[in-house]
């Protein structure tokens, strides 16, 4: 990394404690994977989105869920895809993102 660079997010969060880690996470996740043409970016998310809820990863989804609504996923289109998991995945994994996706992504309306 260069001094003109700002530090990544995986590099600001655990960069001190583990430096791999955090090296693979923005040169090989972010920097590879994230970028291959095969999928939008949009997708990418609402398939990691999917991951992190179907495997009960809330806090993962801290990061993910606003990264989604960047990349072009609705709030709404999360709302759907978390309740057509809850049938695949089970009601707890379901309301725990709900409760996630609620305090990160607000709703717009009144």
């Amino acid at each position: 990394m260069t001094t003109k660079e700002r530090p990544s997010a995986a590099r600001k969060s655990i960069g001190e404690v583990a430096p791999k880690l955090a090296e693979l996470t923005d040169d090989v996740l972010f920097g590879d994977v994230w970028e291959r043409p095969e999928l939008s970016k949009r997708d990418r998310s609402l398939v990691t989105c999917a991951a992190l809820v179907a495997t009960g990863k809330t806090e993962q989804l801290s990061f993910h869920f606003p990264r989604a609504i960047e990349n072009g996923v609705t709030r709404e289109e999360l709302v759907e895809m978390i309740t057509h998991l809850a049938f695949y995945v089970g009601w707890p994994s379901a309301m725990s993102a709900i409760t996630r996706l609620k305090e990160l992504v607000p709703t717009t309306k009144p």
